[in-house]
């Protein structure tokens, strides 16, 4: 069974007509900054891809100011990109020697419409994968307005309840805890909750 939905490029965390409080997200302005150039785009073309004022963007790009979540939302939909690839720079090089620790529930909340997002290691900036945990709050596949997609390749493990994961190539599917599963992110995707109580999800990403 595929699901056919307008191939929109939705941020992975966006939150649909939910009020977030500013973000402060590592190196973000540098990486808008390294996209835009990347792309060879002026502050104008940014500005009209993104509905944003030209102003903004620069200060976002300087650090002189910390965008709200919609203006993320907007960034990431304007460059074409999920908003944690925002977190992550196109260029990694090698590393060694890093590590960071996340307590339990210490991660960084994105709370939206369908999940209910917790960053971890956030404190490394050029990570080679994001990962997240998430609380699935969706109950139907149509909660989400258009399929999830973004570059990369995407690991899902369930963590607590049930979850069924909706592809665009294949048949729904039914993960229960301890079940996993590894995909192309660029295929559409959504996952919604089955279980009596909301699901809970390890995602890792790899742009």
């Amino acid at each position: 069974m595929k699901h056919e939905k307008p191939s929109t490029p939705p941020a992975l965390m966006a939150a649909q007509g939910l009020s977030s409080p500013a973000l402060q997200p590592l190196q973000l302005g540098q990486r808008i900054r390294d996209i835009r150039r990347e792309r060879k785009w002026t502050l104008d073309e940014v500005s009209r891809r993104t509905g944003l004022a030209k102003s903004t963007i620069s200060k976002i790009e300087n650090d002189q100011m910390s965008p709200t979540f919609e203006a993320v939302q907007k960034l990431a939909a304007g460059l074409s990109i999920d908003v944690p690839q925002l977190f992550t720079p196109s260029t990694q090089p090698r590393s060694s020697g890093r590590r960071t620790l996340t307590r339990k529930d210490a991660g960084q909340p994105y709370p939206t419409a369908t999940y209910e997002h917790e960053l971890l290691s956030t404190e490394l900036s050029r990570k080679k994968m994001i990962p997240f945990k998430t609380r699935v709050h969706a109950r139907s596949f149509a909660d989400f307005p258009d399929w999830v997609r973004h570059d990369g390749e995407e690991f899902l493990l369930v963590l607590d309840g049930a979850v069924e994961l909706y592809t665009e190539f294949y048949e729904p599917v039914v993960l229960d805890v301890g079940d996993s599963v590894y995909y192309d992110s660029g295929m559409g995707h959504a996952v919604i909750s089955v279980s009596e109580e909301d699901a809970t999800i390890l995602w890792v990403t790899a742009p």
